[in-house]
């Protein structure tokens, strides 16, 4: 699954710019509150406006404090995916529990220097499992492939039946990137500049799909 950050979109043409990821799995919305990270992004209202003009399911990921309270949001506003972040409650059971009812899938995220082994006990209440492979808050940063073990941690308990979500990264993902990832076993990349930098966006996300087809054949034999 490839999923656009329109982060790196032209803000004042979203809707053209969704169009021109025609193809893509899903597109990835950055919230940002200017106090869980140094930026500041886009609402619920910005999401349900862009749900008027694309079926590509909202992927939203809420880097902000009390997700508690403002996660529902997204997910009544109709996103897809409602994903927060770890070190930003003291509950992530109950966030995941408002997202699911308030209509959408609930994600858990942890930053590049957060371990994974405090929260694999409740991963089992989650949809989604979002690797941050750059400190979260901008753009175009590079790519930290020491993350990718916990990508592959969370793999073999996937495979092995103990776990059932969606194992996505974001941060820094791009053509020469996005095979180590695919290697360790994630199913979702968030590509941001990676697919808005290039004349061809559409062509972009096919482009970084077959490199990860390409990892999967070789893989399987």
């Amino acid at each position: 699954m490839i999923a656009p950050s329109i982060l790196s979109a032209d803000f004042a043409n979203l809707a053209a710019e969704l169009r021109a990821i025609e193809g893509a799995d899903w597109v990835h919305v950055d919230v940002m509150d200017n106090h869980f990270v140094p930026n500041l992004t886009m609402g619920p209202p910005i999401v349900q406006s862009l749900l008027k003009v694309t079926d590509i399911p909202m992927d939203c990921h809420l880097m902000i404090e009390d997700p508690q309270r403002w996660a529902p949001w997204y997910a009544e506003a109709g996103a897809y995916n409602v994903t927060f972040h770890a070190e930003a409650t003291d509950n992530p059971i109950a966030v995941a529990r408002d997202i699911r009812a308030a209509g959408a899938k609930a994600g858990l995220s942890v930053k590049p220097n957060t371990p994974i082994e405090p929260y694999l006990e409740i991963l089992r209440d989650f949809d989604t499992l979002l690797v941050m492979s750059v400190e979260p808050g901008f753009g175009g940063q590079s790519f930290i492939p020491h993350v990718l073990d916990k990508a592959r941690q969370v793999r073999r308990l996937v495979d092995a039946g103990e776990l059932r979500l969606v194992v996505e990264i974001d941060g820094g993902i791009n053509m020469d990137t996005i095979e180590q990832a695919a290697e360790a076993g994630i199913d979702c990349f968030v590509a941001g500049s990676a697919v808005y930098g290039t004349p061809d966006p559409a062509a972009t996300v096919e482009a970084l799909r077959q490199k990860v087809i390409a990892v999967e054949a070789a893989a399987a034999q």
